[in-house]
């Protein structure tokens, strides 16, 4: 029974990571941006922690479609706003 539970949860987490969005540095984009067209903006405000803003951004990312995301402006002043351009393979 722990057998099953275990293959289960791998699978579902080597799915989950099989379909989601990746976040890339603005120099590792300039590299394979050809293969790529912009289907938009998302944003993340109020979280205080990097990696909850992170999240947000994936996630939001994902419900678009969206292959790649791009940070395209942060901000701080106790909590983070950002913004980032989202792509989908071409």
């Amino acid at each position: 029974m722990k057998y099953a539970a275990l293959v289960a949860g791998a699978a579902l987490f080597l799915t989950a990571n099989a379909f989601s969005a990746e976040i890339l540095s603005k120099e590792d984009f300039a590299k394979v941006q050809t293969q790529y067209q912009k289907v938009g903006t998302i944003s993340s405000t109020g979280q205080t922690a990097p990696s909850d803003a992170r999240a947000e951004l994936l996630k939001k990312a994902e419900e678009k479609g969206a292959d790649v995301v791009v940070l395209s402006s942060g901000n701080t002043d106790k909590k983070l706003h950002v913004s980032a351009n989202i792509y989908k393979k071409k």
